[in-house]
């Protein structure tokens, strides 16, 4: 079993460099819809103009950044959890409440929601969507983000399951300082 999950820890930190990928592409995506909404902005103001287009380019881009982020958020171990209990666990103790939700509520709900995503992004990828908007875009890319973050999601969830087991099989070494926010 520990050769196994030494072997599985490569797929983990594969999977780890996948999501910092995308992590830095949600970066980028985010700090481009802030550039173009102050753009936008100071056009509308400035020369009394505005662009349904470049509004909807924006959403796009944040739509990007929140659902090609949220992986980094899981890998980084910054997602929402009940601090109350979990803070004062010992790191064995966070470990199997860990698995008990990535099991349990995270790779289920990521796979179901997954499912559900990808016909609309089919379907509008078929026909062409369009914004209803005058000088909308095509709805297709912004819809994409649905499946693939989920999909992100997912496989990250695989990966800290890897190495929560390998963990518990004293095969890898993680850092489970968890810092309680401030309250």
């Amino acid at each position: 079993m520990k050769q196994v999950l030494r072997q599985a820890i490569y797929l983990a930190h594969g999977i780890d460099h996948i999501t910092n990928l995308f992590a830095s592409f949600a970066k980028w995506a985010l700090v481009l819809s802030c550039l173009i909404s102050a753009m936008n902005a100071f056009i509308r103001y400035v020369f009394d103009y505005s662009s349904n287009s470049w509004l909807e380019i924006q959403w796009y881009l944040f739509a990007a950044a929140v659902m090609l982020g949220a992986a980094q958020v899981l890998r980084v171990n910054e997602h929402v959890r009940v601090d109350i209990i979990y803070g004062k666990l010992s790191s064995k103790a966070r470990i199997y409440i860990d698995l008990l939700g990535l099991f349990l509520f995270l790779l289920p709900a990521m796979i179901y929601f997954a499912y559900l995503a990808w016909p609309l992004f089919l379907g509008m990828y078929q026909s062409g969507e369009m914004s209803s908007n005058a000088g909308g875009l095509i709805r297709w890319p912004a819809m994409l983000m649905l499946p693939a973050g989920f999909f992100l999601v997912t496989i990250q969830g695989l990966s800290e399951i890897i190495k929560r087991l390998a963990w518990l099989a004293h095969v890898y070494e993680m850092d489970f300082h968890y810092e309680r926010p401030l309250q």
